[in-house]
C-alpha cells in the first residue's frame, strides 16, 4: 500500500488494486487500472446471489479462496477441457480464447477473472460485445 498511489480510486477498487498489486508484484498497475462505477458493488452482489465466477487458468481459479465466497459460487475453468484443443484448431485460435466458448452457457450475470492470457481477454470483449 504505502509504495502504490491509491489516491485517485474509490475505496472499494483500491482494495482490488492492492490484491492485483499482490499478485503480480506491480505497483504501477494502478495508472492502468480501468472500471466502471459500481462495478466492486455490483461483483459483491453477483456473488452473494450465487454468480459463478468464471476464470481464463487454473492458476486464476486456484487463487480464489472458496471458503470465503459468500454463496458456495462455483469457480470455473475451462482451459482443461478436453474439446479445447479441437475447437481451438477449428476456431484457428489459442486454447485459451477457445476455452471461453464454453462459459456462453454461463456468463450472463458471471464475475470473470482474467490472469495471464491476453487472448482470453480479447476473445472476452467480443464475446461481450457480439452479445
Amino acid at each position: 500500500r504505502a509504495e502504490a498511489d491509491l489516491a485517485g480510486l474509490p475505496a472499494d477498487v483500491s482494495q482490488v488494486a492492492v490484491r492485483m498489486i499482490h499478485a503480480c508484484g506491480m505497483v504501477d498497475l494502478v495508472t492502468d487500472l480501468a472500471f466502471s462505477p459500481n462495478a466492486v458493488a455490483d461483483a459483491r452482489a453477483a456473488l452473494r446471489s450465487g454468480a459463478p465466477i468464471l476464470c481464463d487458468v487454473a492458476m486464476v481459479a486456484s487463487g480464489v479462496t472458496r471458503k470465503r465466497l459468500p454463496a458456495d459460487n462455483d469457480v470455473v475453468c475451462t482451459l482443461s477441457d478436453p474439446s479445447v484443443p479441437e475447437l481451438a484448431a477449428k476456431m484457428g485460435t489459442t486454447r485459451s480464447a477457445a476455452a471461453l466458448e464454453l462459459w456462453r452457457d454461463r456468463m450472463e450475470g458471471a464475475v470473470v477473472a482474467v490472469g495471464n492470457a491476453p487472448t482470453a481477454l480479447f476473445r472476452l470483449l467480443e464475446m461481450i460485445e457480439e452479445g
